[in-house]
């Protein structure tokens, strides 16, 4: 079953230096864009990071020091990359805790602010993981019956993705999901906003999930001392705390976040003074 689209959308996935967001970069990026048409460009490229490949992300996906040495860098391609997924919802396996908060780093690092206020996130892998409890590669031979044979190539997993969430909506188009909560619905539906909602286990506030909203609509950490605490309120009881997550190992988006709350929290407290 083919997407219903009324704006393109990007599959894409990444190959990195390493697993952490704060530190790690690209070191190959494929993007399989999806028109409201259906037709289909592909844009695929190797990354010169810039820092050197962990041994062990060599092994998984093969890319080497040597491999990316004369690639460009992300600074390089970060406009016509911007521009290519300009106006796009975005789609990809694992993409909410890993490969969007990646990529949205890398966008910062060189001072381009990637918009994500209007772009809907369809992650693949939390689909299959409420629904089935599987891997890409289980994924692809579950869903597509094929064998994911060039697996950890970006361009491979990239395109396995987009053939795998289309099976997924013709093989759960009428399959009830009960929630935790108890309701029956049928999640699995031919719109991306429906997609969207139900690819999110909950509503971030920062991309890597850190912090999330509540039922009000209020950021609240979702780690640590102070999880399920509000963040606002956090900072005005303990302002070390800012500090401390400003000066340790968080994203750039994070701390961006985490900013603009410290000082809405500044500016509530100013207003009362007046």
């Amino acid at each position: 079953m083919d997407l219903n689209l009324s704006k393109p959308i990007a599959f894409f996935d990444l190959e990195t230096t390493g697993t952490n967001v704060g530190t790690d970069r690209i070191v190959e990026i494929s993007v399989l864009k999806v028109l409201p048409d259906n037709t289909e460009e592909k844009y695929t490229k190797r990354v010169n990071p810039t820092i050197p490949i962990a041994e062990e992300a060599t092994k998984v996906h093969g890319i080497s020091n040597a491999d990316v040495a004369n690639e460009p860098t992300f600074a390089d391609l970060a406009p016509e990359l911007n521009n290519f997924l300009k106006g796009c919802d975005l789609a990809g396996y694992n993409l909410l805790k890993f490969d969007v908060p990646l990529l949205v780093e890398e966008f910062l690092r060189v001072d381009i602010d990637f918009d994500m206020k209007n772009r809907r996130i369809i992650d693949v892998q939390n689909i299959f993981h409420k629904m089935e409890q599987r891997t890409l590669h289980a994924a692809y031979r579950f869903y597509c019956d094929k064998d994911l044979t060039d697996a950890h190539s970006a361009e491979a997993d990239t395109i396995a993705t987009y053939e795998v969430l289309k099976a997924q909506l013709s093989k759960y188009e009428n399959t009830p999901f009960v929630d935790k909560e108890g309701t029956e619905s049928y999640p699995v539906k031919n719109d991306v906003d429906e997609l969207s909602r139900f690819s999110h286990y909950h509503r971030n506030a920062d991309l890597v999930g850190q912090i999330i909203y509540d039922q009000e609509d209020k950021e609240v950490f979702n780690f640590g001392k102070y999880k399920g605490k509000r963040v606002e309120d956090v900072f005005a009881q303990n302002p070390g705390y800012y500090e401390w997550m400003m000066n340790a190992d968080f994203p750039r988006s994070t701390k961006k976040l985490i900013t603009s709350i410290k000082l809405r929290g500044f500016n509530k407290g100013e207003s009362m003074m007046r």
